[in-house]
């Protein structure tokens, strides 16, 4: 809706998923995420790393919350629970440095893979907005995982992307948010 509504802050978004025999989801083995207004390409290759150009990128190696900026997607028109997220963000928001909501999953995975943000956290998305960006995140070194730290993020439409020293601690306060309803 960024780009619908003149915003700048959109992007192009593809994945190259593997068949794995048996098995309904293949393996994401290929991404892009393309910033047309900033010519940035993101893009990864599993086993290869993630690149921003031909710059490899590494997530933050920030382990201090209270200096963490994370970034986050806002349920609206009926999609998603506003008081889950609600309860999350007065749970997470007195922790960090800040939040901040741009309006695109992909670019914010992307900019967690390059360390702009420290981390990400999300629900209700659509595979196609975060497949791309969860093999950015990962090839770069990152975290991705449901909001219970588990590998169930597509089941559970649930997406917490961060580096290994802020993950525990993200992880407990999503917790305390979703708990706290």
């Amino acid at each position: 809706s960024n780009f619908l509504h003149g915003l700048p802050h959109f992007a192009i978004s593809i994945a190259v998923e593997e068949p794995r025999t048996g098995q309904a989801r293949g393996e994401v083995t290929q991404g892009l995420i393309y910033q047309p207004l900033t010519d940035e390409s993101f893009w990864a290759e599993k086993g290869r790393g993630a690149w921003l150009q031909d710059r490899r990128l590494r997530v933050s190696a920030r382990r201090d919350l209270s200096e963490a900026l994370v970034a986050t997607g806002i349920p609206f028109l009926g999609h998603g629970d506003i008081r889950e997220w609600t309860s999350i963000f007065a749970s997470v928001a007195p922790e960090v440095a800040g939040i901040r909501r741009f309006g695109s999953a992909a670019l914010d995975l992307a900019w967690v893979a390059a360390g702009r943000y420290d981390a990400f956290w999300e629900a209700d998305l659509q595979i196609w907005d975060v497949a791309a960006g969860i093999l950015l995140v990962r090839e770069a070194g990152g975290f991705v995982s449901d909001f219970r730290g588990g590998d169930r993020m597509h089941e559970r439409n649930e997406y917490l992307a961060t580096n290994d020293g802020l993950a525990t601690k993200l992880h407990k306060l999503v917790a305390q948010g979703v708990k706290g309803l």
